[in-house]
């Protein structure tokens, strides 16, 4: 079976194109999957504001940015407030997944959940 992955920036495999007779195959086999046993999270339904989102679209800023910006802040600001620099907001800005205190001291100053501060 010939199958096409495709991947993120990473080289992390996202998706999978196969042909169409192998899908057919899978919906046609749909009877006999199995359920798959889940147990929801309390942060299953952590949204992040409208609001927050179009900052991150029209100003093409990263969600912290956005959070930022949101709050009315300069990262000189938040800076102050957390008793850093300037620069160290910036490169927190900068990373796809801030470390787990970085993310709980943001979210304390941004009045928002820890989880809505990853993308």
């Amino acid at each position: 079976m010939k199958m096409q992955y495709i991947n993120d920036e990473t080289g992390k495999p996202q998706y999978v194109v196969l042909p169409i007779a192998e899908y057919e195959k899978l919906i046609d086999a749909q009877d006999t999957w199995e359920d798959v046993s889940y147990t929801p999270s309390k942060h299953d339904d952590v949204t992040v504001p409208n609001a927050v989102v179009n900052l991150m679209v029209s100003q093409e800023v990263s969600l912290l940015a956005a959070w930022r910006i949101y709050r009315d802040l300069s990262q000189y600001d938040v800076a102050e407030k957390l008793g850093t620099t300037q620069s160290t907001v910036s490169q927190w800005e900068a990373s796809e997944r801030p470390q787990k205190r970085t993310r709980e001291k943001l979210a304390a100053l941004y009045d928002c959940l820890p989880e809505q501060l990853i993308p």
